[in-house]
């Protein structure tokens, strides 16, 4: 597994998590049961938490990371990102918190102390800026994201559905491995 310390702290994972072995997990990770971490993804827990809920997938070449603590905020910024929720390639989470059954668009970024809530998507190439709150039900686009439109109700399903298929990829490829 592709897991590292930092410092005294490892990566907890929970169960059928599948973590390619060309990913990296550093230190105060803690992924839920059914995830998938891709080819190349970086999840780097050293001054701050990262949490992953259950049936999330972070695909390829995506950057986790968190910003410190300090006096003047001693949360500082964890990345925390909930129940299954699909991070597309190539994107960068720092610091925010996104909540249940969000799709996040290849390319995007979301930066420290955004809030995505639950049943969000996020167009491809997007960029959500330190800071914002967005509002559920909603298809940002755009650098800055800006709401387009509420998500149809097949749309939602869909958020759950993507999730749901990368739990079937990942079974598929921790059947095969010895």
């Amino acid at each position: 597994m592709p897991l590292a310390a930092y410092l005294d702290i490892m990566p907890t994972l929970g169960t059928r998590v599948y973590a390619h072995a060309s990913c990296q997990i550093i230190g105060e990770v803690s992924i839920g049961d059914d995830c998938s971490i891709w080819c190349n993804a970086v999840l780097r827990g050293d001054v701050n938490r990262i949490v992953i809920g259950r049936g999330s997938n972070i695909q390829d070449l995506t950057m986790g990371h968190v910003s410190h603590k300090t006096p003047g905020k001693p949360d500082g910024s964890p990345l925390l990102i909930g129940d299954y929720v699909t991070v597309g390639h190539s994107v960068v989470l720092h610091g925010c918190t996104i909540g249940n059954e969000c799709l996040i668009g290849m390319g995007s970024i979301i930066l420290d102390d955004a809030f995505v809530p639950d049943h969000v998507m996020i167009g491809a190439g997007s960029l959500v800026p330190q800071g914002k709150t967005l509002e559920s039900g909603m298809l940002y686009v755009g650098r800055p994201a800006k709401a387009v439109r509420e998500l149809t109700p097949e749309e939602i399903a869909h958020l759950r559905y993507s999730a749901e298929h990368y739990i079937q990829l990942k079974n598929n490829y921790l059947s095969k491995l010895p």
